[in-house]
């Protein structure tokens, strides 16, 4: 009996669900409490989809002041915060702290 090679099949993203780019910033170590876990494993979204818009800019979801307030993190070197809808409805925060350190995803109510 010979052995069988497995080719790995991938599955195609539409380009509209991941920004393409360069990062504007570091994101430093990547981490994400429980509670923003569950609700991305409850709703089927991944927390790249997230990570990859906060890290291009696309904070579209804010209002402008605090997207002021993130292009003027980027000047500066202060915390850049995003906010973004999951599926079903529940706010997702993502931090990237000044120092770039570390980039979390969080709900709201962890902060």
């Amino acid at each position: 009996m010979q052995p069988t090679t497995a080719t790995p099949t991938e599955t195609a993203r539409p380009a509209a669900l991941v920004p393409t780019g360069s990062p504007l910033f570091s994101l430093g170590q990547l981490c994400a409490t429980p509670g923003a876990l569950e609700v991305l494993e409850q709703n089927g979204q991944q927390p790249i989809h997230f990570v990859a818009r906060h890290v291009a800019g696309d904070w579209s979801e804010m209002d402008a002041e605090d997207q002021q307030t993130n292009r003027e993190a980027l000047e500066c070197g202060a915390r850049v915060l995003s906010s973004y809808t999951t599926k079903n409805g529940q706010k997702l925060w993502i931090i990237t702290e000044a120092d770039r350190s570390v980039t979390t995803l969080l709900l709201p109510s962890e902060y």
